[in-house]
């Protein structure tokens, strides 16, 4: 027995001794292998300790007689395996090991002692040890569950404490008492407020004088953001509402009512959005350029006017610059942004605070001026904006110089409605720059009427061109030295169904302004040379084209395509040009003329010494031929100077190496005078031919009979 106690003394010092070396080396393992090597050390310390309890026990029952003894070493050793569910809940072998190291020392000694009763008892005890086995195995189950679940929680504390501490926003969180219980990092910064742990448990009020003692909110307004808050968590208001801080940034409270009583309030800071709101809605109603109101809001503001006018006079100024393109090619975009914003400057100096100035776009300008006591006050501020309009502009360090010219509609008398009323400006603005740039025009009935002549001669422009209503007429050109046609220039002609005949010049502007012309120059140059491939070789066909198929078309390819479907030689078509077609790109422009030339297509310049004619286009364009207009034969029987001007034109540009034609000869003293200048080669006019079909033409070109110009020779 003195052994047993020895040995189970012993084991206990050693198992203290590997245990305190276990927690001096815990904080140092790393994987659970370790932590598996040490739990075995303790579970074959455990089972050895429990197992000397059980051989004491088996000793005391084989070796002695003694009653107490008995009892006394079965009583301490049931007692303290009836601890081990309570000790060892962290490990299945550690109470497997140990109950199996008591269980059969036990039951052995019961039976050693003999008797029907011990045997009894000895078999009875087997499950009390499977129950102590079950119950220890059912708790560690139950403590590790809480063990996990306390893991779980504070894990999701954490990650709770995370998300709410980094979140965007700030949010508190109120309890059925409406007393604070959570508040997040966020909503500290917004108001300089300290740790969240000193403002638990506080009201709504006592929230509000913190944030006011953090200098955060000024104190008149604690009382009515106090009660604002009360009222929301007790639920006697809904809907949010917003805090304006010191420092000028607007925050925005939101709230969200608990299942059990309580709120969560979210606070976001509003002030960028606002800020981008309200540049959104200036950027909505204002030009970004100049500051003016918009198109849109414009309109807004002329509803609420005219409503609030009644039948009161106002009127409604369309302005629009002249020459402002010219300074955007020459000067550049940026500088007629400048320029923009100058005349804006200027019409909010000349119209009052009760008119309103907008900009609809590009260089346009729109005024409503109300009140008004009638059409004088109109003309009065339409005259004074084209003076200032038209004084000089400092751009850059540039001088620039533009007008405007203005539409003006009156209301009630012209129209109420706000798109009637811009319309009939904008149309009176057309007129207006129709007549002479730089004016002012009021609406009149009769533009209406002119312009729905207008648009329906603009769609039977479109269905003439599409379903070729056009026709090319030609008038010959003479060679005044052989007295023969040589070349005749190809005209375009409109025979209406019910308007008769129009003229090109009423309908030749409305094309290029629909974009039109481009395809009619192509239809018109395609039928010459088709109609040229008719005529005997000698006879050449012209054909005009516009400064808009040089800049909108591929000119050169049309004209390749139309030669080489007629199959005529190049040098039998001849291509028309005025000084307009070099306004704008010279340089573009050359380089297609120099490109027909190589095509072997003959260049000629029409209408020579009209508008700014300029000699250096005869040396530096590729020409063949000069025609001179028939301005020049105006007065020239009876004037010598007339003669002289034609004679220098003629043999300087017969020098130059330029075959050189007259238009518009219609007499016979003309021609004689023309005929006599050896430098002029060609004539035209109405004295020869009109223009005419092109059967006429060719009828004209097969005749035997004298020409009229060999019978005014």
């Amino acid at each position: 027995m003195l052994a047993f106690a020895v040995a189970i003394a012993a084991v206990a010092c050693l198992r203290a001794i590997d245990m305190r070396r276990y927690f001096r080396v815990r904080a140092k393992l790393e994987d659970t292998r370790a932590f598996e090597r040490w739990e075995h050390r303790y579970v074959i310390g455990a089972a050895l300790h429990v197992a000397l309890l059980g051989g004491w026990t088996l000793a005391a029952f084989a070796r002695t007689d003694d009653p107490f003894i008995h009892l006394f070493s079965f009583s301490v050793t049931l007692a303290y395996m009836i601890g081990i569910s309570g000790r060892n809940f962290a490990s299945d072998l550690l109470v497997t090991a140990q109950i199996v190291c008591a269980a059969l020392p036990l039951s052995a000694a019961l039976f050693v002692a003999g008797g029907y009763y011990y045997a009894v008892f000895g078999l009875c005890v087997l499950p009390f040890f499977a129950g102590l086995r079950f119950i220890s195995k059912r708790l560690r189950k139950t403590l590790l569950d809480s063990v996990i679940a306390a893991r779980d929680i504070t894990e999701l504390a954490m990650q709770f404490d995370a998300a709410l501490n980094n979140m965007p926003h700030g949010l508190c969180m109120f309890d059925s008492e409406r007393r604070l219980v959570v508040i997040n990092r966020k909503l500290r910064e917004f108001f300089g407020t300290a740790d969240a742990t000193a403002y638990r448990g506080e009201t709504a009020r006592e929230l509000i004088r913190d944030w006011v003692e953090t200098g955060a909110i000024l104190r008149s307004e604690a009382d009515r953001l106090a009660t604002a808050l009360e009222e929301r968590l007790a639920g006697t208001k809904t809907g949010g509402f917003t805090i304006q801080k010191q420092d000028g940034r607007t925050l925005d409270l939101k709230f969200e009512a608990m299942e059990k009583g309580g709120s969560v309030v979210v606070i976001e800071d509003v002030t960028e959005r606002r800020a981008a709101d309200a540049r959104i809605n200036h950027l909505a109603r204002y030009d970004s350029l100049t500051g003016l109101p918009n198109r849109m809001y414009m309109r807004e503001q002329m509803e609420k006017a005219l409503a609030a006018a009644g039948r009161r006079p106002c009127a409604i100024l369309f302005v629009d610059l002249d020459q402002f393109k010219q300074v955007n090619d020459t000067l550049g975009h940026p500088r007629g942004d400048i320029l923009l914003r100058a005349v804006a400057d200027r019409l909010r100096r000349l119209v009052r605070d009760s008119d309103i100035v907008a900009r609809f776009g590009g260089d346009e300008f729109v005024i409503l001026q109300t009140p008004i006591a009638g059409k004088e006050d109109a003309a009065s501020l339409a005259g004074r904006i084209i003076a200032s309009l038209g004084e000089t502009y400092e751009v850059d360090g540039h001088q620039v110089v533009i007008g405007a010219s203005i539409g003006i509609a009156m209301s009630p008398t012209d129209a109420t409605g706000v798109d009637h009323l811009l319309k009939i400006a904008d149309m009176a603005l057309y007129w207006a720059k129709a007549e002479q740039r730089g004016i002012w025009r009021f609406f009149e009935p009769e533009m209406d009427v002119r312009a729905h002549a207008r648009r329906s001669l603009e769609l039977d422009l479109r269905h003439a061109l599409a379903n070729g209503s056009f026709q090319v007429y030609y008038q010959p050109l003479y060679d005044l030295r052989t007295k023969k046609i040589s070349t005749c220039e190809a005209l375009l002609r409109w025979p209406h169904a019910s308007r008769g005949m129009i003229s090109p010049a009423e309908f030749i502007p409305v094309a290029e302004e629909m974009g039109l012309i481009v395809e009619l120059g192509n239809w018109v140059l395609r039928e010459a040379c088709r109609v040229c491939a008719t005529w005997p070789r000698e006879v050449r066909v012209a054909v005009n084209l516009s400064a808009n198929q040089f800049r909108r078309g591929d000119l050169v390819n049309s004209v390749r395509e139309a030669i080489e479907a007629a199959h005529i030689d190049p040098n039998r078509l001849e291509i028309e040009i005025t000084e307009s077609v070099l306004f704008h790109d010279t340089r573009a422009t050359r380089k297609v003329l120099r490109d027909l030339k190589d095509l072997g297509v003959r260049i000629s310049l029409d209408d020579f010494g009209t508008g700014y004619s300029s000699l250096s286009y005869l040396h530096s364009l590729p020409l063949n031929k000069v025609k001179i207009d028939r301005s020049f034969l105006e007065g020239l029987e009876d004037s010598d100077r007339s003669l002289v001007l034609l004679r220098g034109i003629a043999n300087l540009s017969a020098e130059l190496g330029l075959s050189v034609a007259v238009e518009g000869i219609e007499t016979a003293e003309q021609l004689a005078l023309v005929a006599a200048e050896a430098s002029v080669t060609e004539a035209q006019g109405f004295l020869f031919s009109p223009a005419i079909p092109a059967r006429q033409i060719e009828a004209l070109l097969n005749t035997t009979t004298p020409s009229r110009a060999e019978m005014v020779a």
